[in-house]
């Protein structure tokens, strides 16, 4: 049998995660620099806007690691084999179907 050992799940996921939670602070620091919809502004003005920074780059982090994951599962799909039917040869049936007569 040649078949390759499985990958360690955990390790892969672990590993995308960090991918994703690095994209999510580049994202975050672009959405502070560029001030988008004054939220630099807002973050700076305030006494607990490092909270809001850190729980929109936690969030985005866990969006972002989930896709990393999903993408790379995706990429890593078997084509199937048997492009066949799957239950034989399908013959199609007349079937009456009876109705009562209604007055709308």
């Amino acid at each position: 049998m040649n078949q390759e050992p499985e990958p360690d799940l955990m390790r892969l996921y672990l590993r995308h995660c960090a991918i994703g939670f690095v994209l999510s602070a580049i994202f975050v620091g672009l959405i502070l620099w560029f001030d988008v919809v004054g939220l630099r502004r807002l973050v700076m003005g305030s006494d607990i806007g490092w909270l809001a920074v850190f729980l929109q780059w936690f969030f985005n982090g866990t969006v972002f690691g989930g896709v990393q994951f999903a993408i790379m599962l995706m990429l890593n799909a078997e084509e199937d084999e048997d492009d066949g039917p799957q239950r034989g040869m399908t013959i199609p049936v007349r079937a009456a179907a009876k109705t009562k007569d209604r007055m709308i």
